[in-house]
């Protein structure tokens, strides 16, 4: 496994690389970062990883200087995987010296996480875009877990013709639901057992729908119901929206179905979680 940091040691050894695929990470990696990687060696046999915590995804308030690291696992991790390039990126390598060019993708940001977080998606699509300019992939690997990031990705690389595959993989979680998170870290033992009621009321929405709801009023009403009888979660949005623009529904329509996604803080992470409704 090669490991470089600077801008031109990634470009000799992108230089001597095959096609290349890429999963974008911030680190203090666990099965749900495993699980991209080896998804991406399946479909393409040689791997890049880039680890960098992005400091322009961070809102002023947010957890920037707190997130969890540790990079020596996380390499140690990543040989096992049988990575061939892992990229480890100082602040200056990403953004060098005046930079000032930024990625918006406008109507899909405005909503969800974009309205809850402003600025988080121009810093994602941004260091997205970069990490995609300089490493050159054929495929780039997403989890489902961040729902509303894989739409904006999407966008960006349709809107800009970029030539690179968007895969998306299904969400990792541990045996009692919980979507694996870096931010699960922040958890104690009570806040960890409460946690689980994200996955609990998006179950509630599904077995809704599952058994022929279809008005979004009433998938709401399901997950708020579960989120309420937990006294250590604070909710920030609970959503049912449309696949393709993130915009509320009235109705879900069986054939296109919806993604039914929240966001709330217990204790001190703030966790966000979706699950697909698949149309029927």
């Amino acid at each position: 496994m090669r490991i470089v940091t600077t801008r031109a040691e990634l470009a000799a050894a992108r230089a001597e690389a095959t096609p290349l695929a890429l999963v974008p990470t911030m680190g203090f990696l666990h099965e749900g970062h495993l699980s991209l990687v080896r998804r991406a060696k399946a479909d393409h046999g040689t791997v890049a990883v880039s680890v960098f915590v992005n400091p322009t995804q961070f809102g002023p308030s947010e957890d920037l200087s707190t997130y969890p690291r540790d990079l020596a696992r996380d390499l140690d991790l990543l040989a096992d995987a049988g990575v061939d390039l892992v990229w480890t990126p100082r602040v200056e390598d990403i953004y060098p010296g005046g930079f000032s060019t930024y990625v918006d993708v406008e109507g899909v940001t405005d909503v969800l996480e974009g309205a809850e977080r402003p600025g988080h998606f121009r810093g994602v699509a941004t260091v997205v875009n970069i990490l995609f300019n300089a490493v050159r992939p054929v495929a780039a690997y997403f989890g489902q877990k961040d729902a509303q990031q894989c739409v904006v990705l999407r966008k960006m690389v349709r809107d800009l013709a970029m030539d690179v595959d968007v895969v998306i993989c299904p969400t990792v979680r541990e045996a009692d639901g919980l979507a694996m998170s870096s931010r699960n870290a922040y958890l104690d033992e009570t806040h960890r057992a409460a946690a689980t009621v994200l996955i609990r009321a998006l179950r509630a929405a599904e077995s809704a729908w599952a058994a022929g709801e279809t008005d979004a009023d009433a998938l709401r009403s399901r997950m708020q119901t579960v989120l309420a009888a937990e006294p250590l979660a604070q909710v920030g949005y609970v959503s049912i929206a449309d696949t393709d623009d993130l915009r509320e529904i009235d109705a879900i329509d069986p054939a296109r179905g919806a993604l039914a996604s929240l966001a709330v803080r217990v204790g001190k992470p703030r966790l966000i979680d979706n699950l697909l409704l698949t149309p029927r």
